[in-house]
């Protein structure tokens, strides 16, 4: 079940919240955990019991971690924990991978291939597995002691705005709303959670879905169809595409939570206008990078190293795995090889040559390097991927075979001011306003009725189009 879809909209999410706010105030989280279950079994009832045993399980070593009296013991329950967790994940995620690579490589040697059972992947495995790891790491450094009621655990875990899709949600962040967030549930904080649930649904239906359309029909292309303006086109459309998807996505997650009382992190500050792909990382799916640092990134030593050659190390060590967690296949270690490879030299001399170019001309070139990766992020054939960044810069405006659909240049129009919008100081504080909770009377009126027109024109989007695709749903 996903948020864009006339089953989640018109029937799941009005009961929910009605029940929700029929509950009475100590039995919300139970309401909440009820919900989720069903929300998460809609799409996967096998891998329900997955995710309720390993949250089972979790909570009770996680409370004896805590109890222990020695280092050493507390390090053995870590790393139980960790080893279930990152285990199942690998199983589930990359087993089919490695087998088909070891396959490959003794296909070559001429050797019998291993047989094997292709693996189904559970729904949203790479977010709530990173968000258990956080639970264990916090609670072994100290940030935060264990909850101690096992459903408020269940809730932290299974909350189903940003179950199968994030935010990633550190234990700490939200350990404290589990038990008590009253002050948070206000009218105003309501009201805008409406706003910025509407608001995200609308970037997802109203254009990532038309943009995405037009992605998939260049990318279904052969090669010989694609010319510049094709490759152009698919490259740009994925774009946008996977922005106002996944960010959309995030908004309504955000959005929801807040309906809830619940305040969770934002994962998207308007990445396109980054200066360099080192500040793209600052704004682009906040909350991964937020996780990499934390629980990889500086446990490997982060900057506080000896040695320059050691600090490129670990970045490039930590790309090369976040282009893993995205999936298991080659195009997205090469993308995460890909961004790594511009962190390192942003680090060795791009940063500086940056610096002495003003604002625009890096905005545009971290723009262009963001698009080509995103070519390999989307095409699994990596011949075809090298193939349509040859034809981006090949000039070849004679062969393509595609056609533009109609509905494509205003969804892109549309793509191009909301994601360069907050460009100038004046936009921005407007950007901020509309996101914000504090509207006065009027205001509240103008997003009101402008967060119902958004919601309807995006039902009738849902019901008129078959293309409602979820980028984010597999990883």
């Amino acid at each position: 079940m996903v948020f864009s879809s006339i089953t989640f909209l018109v029937y799941f999410l009005p009961i929910f919240l009605l029940a929700y706010h029929l509950t009475p105030h100590k039995f919300k989280n139970a309401c909440i955990l009820i919900f989720s279950i069903v929300f998460y079994a809609w799409g996967g009832p096998k891998f329900i019991f997955v995710i309720l045993g390993t949250t089972f399980l979790d909570f009770f070593l996680v409370n004896k971690m805590h109890e222990a009296k020695t280092t050493k013991t507390k390090k053995q329950f870590l790393v139980l924990s960790l080893v279930m967790n990152l285990g199942l994940l690998f199983y589930f995620k990359y087993s089919n991978f490695f087998i088909e690579n070891i396959n490959a490589v003794l296909g070559l040697a001429g050797i019998s291939e291993i047989k094997w059972l292709k693996i189904i992947l559970p729904i949203g495995i790479s977010f709530y597995t990173f968000e258990s790891v956080t639970y264990v790491v916090d609670v072994y450094r100290g940030i935060h002691k264990p909850l101690k009621n096992f459903w408020h655990y269940q809730t932290y875990i299974l909350l189903f705005p940003k179950l199968i899709a994030g935010p990633i949600v550190r234990y700490h962040d939200i350990a404290d709303q589990i038990t008590d967030r009253e002050k948070n549930y206000t009218p105003d904080v309501k009201l805008s959670g409406f706003y910025i649930f509407c608001m995200g649904l609308a970037k997802k239906v109203i254009i990532a879905n038309t943009i995405g359309s037009q992605a998939d029909e260049v990318f279904n292309l052969d090669n010989s169809q694609i010319d510049t303006a094709a490759a152009w086109v698919g490259a740009l459309a994925y774009t946008f595409q996977i922005y106002f998807d996944f960010s959309g996505y995030s908004d309504m997650a955000i959005g929801l939570c807040k309906i809830m009382g619940f305040r969770i992190p934002e994962n998207f500050n308007n990445p396109y206008l980054s200066n360099s792909i080192t500040e793209f990382w600052r704004r682009w799916h906040i909350t991964l990078g937020a996780w990499m640092k934390n629980y990889l990134y500086i446990p490997l030593g982060g900057n506080k190293v000896d040695t320059a050659t050691k600090l490129y190390r670990n970045l490039f060590i930590v790309f090369l795995l976040s282009g893993l967690w995205h999936g298991a296949s080659w195009n997205f270690i090469i993308w995460g090889a890909f961004h790594g490879l511009f962190l390192v030299l942003e680090r060795l001399f791009l940063l500086k040559a940056y610096n002495k170019m003003g604002k625009i001309i890096p905005t545009l070139l971290t723009f262009l390097i963001v698009v080509v990766g995103w070519v390999y992020f989307r095409t699994e054939d990596l011949s075809q991927a090298n193939h349509i960044i040859k034809t981006m810069f090949s000039f070849n405006f004679t062969d393509g075979k595609f056609a533009l659909h109609n509905d494509f240049y205003f969804s892109l129009a549309l793509a191009v001011l909301f994601s360069f919008f907050a460009c100038i100081p004046a936009t921005k504080a407007l950007q901020l306003k509309v996101y914000g909770e504090h509207h006065n009377s009027t205001s509240h009126i103008v997003m009101l009725f402008s967060s119902i027109a958004l919601f309807y024109i995006s039902l009738s989007y849902i019901a008129a189009l078959d293309f409602n695709p979820f980028i984010y749903f597999r990883f």
